[in-house]
């Protein structure tokens, strides 16, 4: 397909001293450098533009969905009228598309892409040109204690839960540094995933880097507008192989990108999704 691109993907090198991975999940306010123990390798790999052909991509194949609903809450301005706002629409949306019984968002994040600029807190989040997995299974199954009361929480770790993020454009199509996805079906679980450690200020979370593996097979959707939307499968507790469990995701710099498009703009919220 014309449309389908080639560009740099950074994937992860590991320590080569074996230690424990980890990244401050603030950027080093001197250097504006990640702050880690480990490098990225850049390697060019082809793209495809699913455009046209997105039903055959489901969240338990390939771990990644994509779909068109206008939001009704569409200026992303304000945390709190996104949490009043965009909230319950997103849980509505996601319970409709997954038919899961319950749905919990526990964060979300805007991306505003802006040359030059330090992201090293969460109000100037730019897109991330690292392919990585949002969660473990470790740190997956904390997010449920963390988040649901300790009354519930035992329970519904006995029934099958997700994690998936619901990720759209805002304000203009995302042509400008594109969100790729790498289908779970070209992945090797076993030797392409690196738990690293994420380091707040006040935590430490844990999510999974990803070493290069000329199987993947990438694929995103060509200027996807705000209209337009795709979930994002960062874990399932089905691990028997007969679904999905993950997807493997990055920003890349489209090189075909006209000059003087705007740039990106976007947000993510993460859910706890459970299934009777």
């Amino acid at each position: 397909m014309a449309s389908d691109t080639v560009a740099n993907l950074n994937y992860m090198l590991a320590p080569p001293d074996d230690s424990r991975p980890y990244l401050n999940v603030n950027a080093d306010s001197a250097t504006g450098k990640p702050n880690r123990n480990w490098d990225e390798e850049p390697r060019e790999m082809e793209i495809e533009n699913l455009r046209g052909k997105e039903e055959l991509y489901k969240l338990d194949n390939a771990g990644f969905q994509y779909g068109r609903e206008a939001a009704k809450h569409t200026s992303f301005l304000n945390d709190d009228d996104i949490e009043r706002e965009y909230y319950p629409e997103s849980i509505d949306l996601i319970k409709r598309v997954t038919g899961a019984t319950s749905v919990v968002i526990f964060d979300h994040t805007i991306r505003r892409r802006r040359p030059g600029e330090l992201d090293d807190s969460p109000q100037k989040r730019q897109p991330v040109p690292l392919v990585h997995v949002d969660q473990t299974t470790a740190s997956s199954i904390a997010r449920v204690h963390r988040h649901l009361p300790p009354t519930e929480a035992p329970s519904l770790l006995r029934r099958r839960f997700q994690i998936i993020n619901l990720w759209r454009p805002i304000s203009h199509a995302a042509v400008d540094w594109p969100l790729a996805l790498c289908d779970f079906r070209s992945i090797d679980v076993e030797k392409d995933l690196v738990p690293v450690a994420l380091i707040y200020p006040e935590r430490e979370g844990e999510t999974l880097g990803v070493k290069h593996n000329a199987n993947h097979q990438w694929k995103y959707m060509k200027a996807m507008t705000p209209e337009e939307f795709v979930l994002i499968k960062c874990f399932d507790s089905i691990l028997d192989g007969s679904v999905a469990r993950l997807t493997p995701h990055t920003g890349f710099q489209d090189p075909n990108t006209p000059e003087g498009t705007p740039l990106r703009e976007s947000i993510e919220l993460r859910a706890l999704v459970f299934y009777d």
